[in-house]
């Protein structure tokens, strides 16, 4: 699919319709297994200053644009994105996708025991054609040990699923996937982190007025500011610094 370099990354450059039915048929394919990413300005930034991230970034079968910054940088860089492609719109799409194929099985790994169980009661209500194959809470920790990977893997492999949400948060949950993407016997993986909370309802997502203007952060910034703050005040701005610089060391036609 056409890709897009915003700050050194490769960005689908398709429309959204495009992007989605891509993923849908991954779901049909047994060849091997394939992940996406979903890129928003803090998590570019982030990999700016961290290789393993970007490293794990490049090698993604798939880069959505997920963030209004992704869209505005497309714009300044001469790209064709005009719409995002959020970790919401992906994991919804999925599901309908995976309803019209009765049988699909999910795995859900992150989070906590009450948060993956609402996502069982979630799913058992909404989509009851799909199977909800396991779900996994590891340990709080910074970094899994080898003996944390092979527990989780080992989960995930038993339950034999279609498809695994990660939602361990970014970068972490993009390096795991990276790292441990050989060992897993899946057709899908993608890391969603917040959509976690949104499908539960744990954490409200921002009204689509503000979705539809490019501000979906900002009610979600007065809601956590504390964690939200850097994110929002200082790695958008950098973000958008560092594509301001690239479109200036364009060589004119």
């Amino acid at each position: 699919m056409r890709k897009e370099n915003i700050a050194g990354f490769p960005v689908c450059g398709e429309p959204p319709e495009a992007v989605l039915r891509e993923l849908g048929e991954w779901m049909d394919r047994d060849d091997r297994a394939r992940w996406f990413v979903c890129a928003n300005p803090h998590s570019l930034h982030l990999a700016s200053r961290d290789q393993a991230f970007a490293r794990a970034i490049q090698a993604a079968d798939l880069v959505t644009p997920d963030g209004a910054g992704i869209v505005l940088a497309s714009r300044l860089l001469g790209g064709a994105i005009r719409h995002r492609v959020t970790g919401s719109d992906v994991f919804e799409h999925l599901c309908r996708y995976a309803r019209q194929r009765p049988g699909r099985r999910f795995f859900f790994l992150g989070s906590t025991p009450e948060t993956l169980a609402g996502i069982q009661r979630r799913m058992a209500a909404s989509y009851p054609e799909i199977v909800v194959a396991g779900v996994y809470s590891p340990p709080f920790k910074s970094d899994f040990d080898e003996q944390d990977n092979q527990r989780m893997i080992a989960a995930i492999n038993a339950a034999r699923p279609d498809v695994l949400w990660v939602g361990l948060a970014a970068p972490k949950q993009e390096k795991w996937i990276h790292q441990n993407l050989h060992r897993l016997e899946v057709r899908v993986a993608g890391p969603i982190g917040a959509v976690f909370d949104f499908f539960t309802g744990r954490v409200r997502r921002s009204p689509l007025v503000f979705q539809r203007l490019g501000l979906e952060w900002l009610p979600r910034l007065i809601q956590e500011p504390r964690r939200l703050w850097y994110r929002s005040l200082v790695s958008g701005p950098r973000f958008l610094l560092r594509v301001v610089r690239q479109r200036l060391r364009r060589t004119p036609d």
